[in-house]
């Protein structure tokens, strides 16, 4: 459990605009403007993060997915 607990913590930190680390990103580079970025930047930050957080979603479904007991159960159901 501790484990898992500090591996979602550190994935939160990445810089993923939709992420905490990718706020923490847009304050960084606000501090090193001195303003801050434009609302068109930030929305295609966010869209683009969300877009990455939807595909790493979908890259662990599909391993879970591909691992071979699970093939072999679902095979087992349907045959």
């Amino acid at each position: 459990m501790i484990f898992v607990s500090i591996s979602l913590g550190l994935i939160n930190l990445f810089p993923i605009p939709m992420l905490d680390g990718g706020h923490l990103l847009f304050y960084a580079l606000e501090a090193v403007r001195g303003k801050p970025l434009g609302e068109k930047s930030m929305e295609y930050g966010f869209r683009i993060g969300l877009t990455l957080v939807l595909m790493l979603m979908v890259f662990a479904t599909w391993n879970d997915l591909n691992k071979p007991w699970i093939k072999d159960f679902f095979t087992g159901i349907f045959s």
